[in-house]
């Protein structure tokens, strides 16, 4: 069952006469129920445009997003969104912040039952030891966990994550992958995972999708990870099927960055600007 589908979607920024502000063409896309896909693609091509059309923070200039069969007119709490930034309030503590998500999301709740989702999400990011501490005490793998636990929090039937690890050291961000994975094994909620890291897709998706660039980027062919789960980064590196498809997908965004630089043949013309003569006048 398709929990998510992107259909003709056309996407502009304030257009005017000299600037179309075309941003995505002709995306289309449909996520099953479960799922992890991957949407791979450079800086600066629109991926997180494509992400707030999906959590309804945006509408298309064209085409629809659906989830569940019904079109997104703005955002829900069934679609959970880890952002790369942490969006946290900086006044509020940890337990501050991902309350403020699960209020939101269970009004009807009691307070007793809403404590203690509040204190399983912590526990569950392993930050019970800074339940009352504030983001500026934290350090950067610590605010993403928090980020996590609020997006869960609301028991989201959809986690969208818009490149969340990018912002962290090598090791932080393995480790945070490895964490991610753990609690979306618990129930396996449909997931997206939006990226410029070729290996985090490859470790964490089922179906990888690169994003061509802008203007007017659109999706290129799908590349499935046949490989079992749970995953082990050690033992990939050996693994023919990861070796394979990864290859496939880092010659196909090479050929598209060959192409586009190809393309790129804009020429400019220079004012003719001389340089002011400083010296001084003795007299």
């Amino acid at each position: 069952m398709a929990i998510l589908e992107l259909k003709n979607i056309y996407k502009t920024y304030n257009p005017t006469k000299e600037y179309k502000g075309e941003i995505l063409e002709d995306i289309n896309l449909t996520i099953e129920e479960g799922e992890f896909v991957a949407i791979v693609g450079f800086s600066g091509s629109g991926k997180t445009t494509l992400v707030n059309l999906i959590n309804g923070l945006l509408k298309p200039t064209e085409g629809e997003v659906l989830f569940k069969g019904k079109p997104v007119e703005g955002t829900s709490h069934e679609r959970g969104v880890i952002f790369q930034n942490y969006s946290l309030l900086p006044w509020l503590t940890v337990y501050q912040n991902i309350d403020m998500a699960i209020q939101e999301a269970f009004p009807k709740s009691s307070k007793q039952e809403k404590d203690v989702r509040v204190k399983e999400q912590i526990e569950m990011v392993g930050l019970t030891h800074a339940t009352n501490k504030r983001p500026k005490e934290l350090s950067g793998g610590m605010r993403q966990r928090v980020s996590v636990a609020r997006a869960l929090g609301m028991n989201p039937e959809m986690i969208i994550m818009d490149e969340p690890l990018g912002a962290l050291d090598a090791l932080t961000r393995g480790n945070l992958q490895d964490e991610i994975l753990k609690i979306w094994e618990l129930n396996k909620r449909t997931a997206l995972l939006i990226t410029n890291d070729v290996d985090e897709a490859l470790y964490m998706a089922d179906r990888i999708i690169p994003l061509k660039p802008g203007p007017k980027a659109s999706l290129g062919p799908e590349f499935k990870v046949n490989i079992s789960r749970p995953r082990n980064k050690t033992e990939l590196n050996d693994n023919a099927d990861y070796k394979k498809t990864r290859n496939q997908i880092i010659e196909y965004l090479m050929d598209l960055g060959e192409k586009q630089a190809a393309e790129s043949t804009t020429e400019y013309e220079l004012p003719d600007i001389q340089p002011k003569d400083f010296r001084w006048d003795s007299k």
